[in-house]
């Protein structure tokens, strides 16, 4: 036995890790038959879990409120029925008003039904937590998501947030979208002069706004086009404001030497001042500005031979989690970025009487070979974090932390680079790979790319299916 010492059985004494694992031990008893808790173990039965009165246990581990067999949190009280008991304290329920008392009782219930309790009983420990929850029972916080806008940004409320939405209490919304607006706002109100701020916003609105929007409401994933919206957008801001105390000229005054000048001394990042200029000038903001795409002066690009030894590391090898070799994987043999593996759905993975094939772009889907599709069927029954503040499991095929969310593909990119995995040169060895192989068209409607991507690419390849004609061309 290590650590504290936490029960007394038959068998000896019981240490906390030991305990903990004995109450989280539930089947069907092999002396008598029944399904229930099988904490003991048993030398008549091959030193099988056995329950407590076929271990020979005298303590009772009934919850002496709802009756399940299982650890007592508090006295003789289960976690579930402490938790209720805590939050009924804080929230004040029978004190409320019919209409408070209705709110309070949904986010009781929400919580209650986590499937580890235990971890809602640790999160209220926070006094900021309890205080939110206390002000959302009373109606001071109404159960909205502006109203959560409105609270000081903290993980608190992103975390409660993902608790309300997953369990109905706030509807669905798409949460780079709603912190790109956030976002924009807080811009705007920075910039003090008109003739900076007119046109700055009615680029961020007209052209960003509209589009993240739109690809919202089509479903399709925002944070590549936030990200790149706030670049561009941000960068405006500066040129302009360059321009102004420099040049003493706004946008409508701009002319080429003035961007040339720009571009030509600064970090590369000045160049996405481009989609500006593009907007500008089909709306007649200004005239006569043109700048051409950058051309970057290297393509990170790993060799065959280390993309394919990596490839055989996380079929083969224990390089990591079974989950971080799967997504690694999705990099090395379909060359998806790690933004979409992220966001990838449990769906996408498509069970068909000749195998597994994978939904990723807008063709046929693409077949799951050996040993890939008995690593891929593995994770599926074993994903992670399926029990994060929630009793209905998860839809994405790499959850995250949060109910209801998908792992952030910040923590995937760096995982993948803890073990070596150099992500951009393995996702452009990786398409490179298969253009040379496959047509490119083809390619890009299998894999969810663009035909210019995929062209590119089998150009540099010296591809010899470069006249191919894409599908319904």
């Amino acid at each position: 036995m290590a650590g504290k010492h936490r029960a007394s059985w038959p068998e000896g004494r019981i240490c906390g890790t030991c305990f903990t694992i004995a109450m989280r031990t539930h089947g069907t008893c092999p002396g008598c038959g029944t399904e229930r808790m099988l904490p003991g173990r048993s030398a008549a039965h091959g030193d099988q879990p056995v329950c407590v009165d076929c271990a020979g246990i005298t303590q009772d581990y009934h919850c002496s409120r709802c009756g399940t067999e299982t650890e007592h949190y508090r006295q003789d009280t289960c976690a579930r029925c402490s938790l209720r008991d805590d939050l009924t304290v804080l929230l004040r329920i029978e004190q409320r008003s019919a209409e408070a008392k209705t709110a309070a009782e949904k986010l009781l219930t929400a919580l209650c039904e986590a499937e580890r309790p235990e971890s809602i009983l640790t999160w209220l420990r926070d006094a900021g937590v309890r205080d939110l929850l206390g002000r959302i029972a009373t109606g001071k916080v109404p159960l909205n998501h502006e109203a959560l806008d409105e609270e000081p940004n903290s993980k608190r409320v992103e975390h409660l947030r993902s608790l309300l939405t997953h369990h109905k209490l706030l509807p669905n919304r798409d949460h780079y979208l709603a912190l790109f607006e956030r976002w924009l706002a807080s811009k705007l109100e920075d910039i003090e002069d008109p003739e900076i701020r007119r046109p700055v916003e009615s680029f961020a609105r007209w052209h960003h706004l509209r589009r993240i929007r739109s690809l919202s409401g089509d479903g399709k994933p925002t944070r590549g086009p936030v990200h790149s919206a706030k670049q561009e957008i941000t960068e405006t801001i500066k040129f302009l404001t360059w321009l102004k105390t420099t040049h003493g000229r706004a946008v409508a005054s701009c002319v080429q030497a003035d961007v040339d000048a720009w571009l030509a001394d600064g970090p590369t990042t000045r160049h996405a001042i481009r989609t500006f200029f593009v907007w500008a000038v089909r709306n007649r903001t200004c005239t006569n500005i043109a700048i051409g795409h950058r051309q970057a002066r290297t393509v990170p690009l790993l060799s065959q031979d280390q993309r394919l030894s990596m490839l055989k590391a996380c079929l083969t090898d224990d390089v990591d989690t079974l989950a971080y070799r799967v997504a690694a994987t999705f990099l090395l043999l379909y060359a998806q970025p790690v933004v979409k593996i992220a966001a990838m759905k449990s769906t996408d993975v498509i069970i068909t009487p000749d195998g597994l094939r994978l939904s990723l772009g807008e063709g046929d889907p693409a077949p799951v070979p050996e040993p890939f599709a008995s690593l891929l069927t593995q994770h599926l029954a074993s994903r992670p974090n399926m029990r994060t503040g929630s009793s209905t499991g998860s839809e994405w095929l790499f959850p995250g932390y949060r109910p209801g969310q998908h792992i952030h593909p910040n923590t995937l990119m760096e995982r993948l680079r803890e073990v070596g995995i150099n992500v951009r040169g393995a996702r452009n060895a990786s398409l490179r790979g298969l253009v040379a192989e496959v047509p490119a068209p083809l390619v890009a409607e299998m894999l969810g790319y663009s035909y210019q991507v995929t062209q590119k690419h089998a150009t540099a390849a010296a591809d010899p299916w470069s006249r191919y004609a894409p599908r319904g061309h």
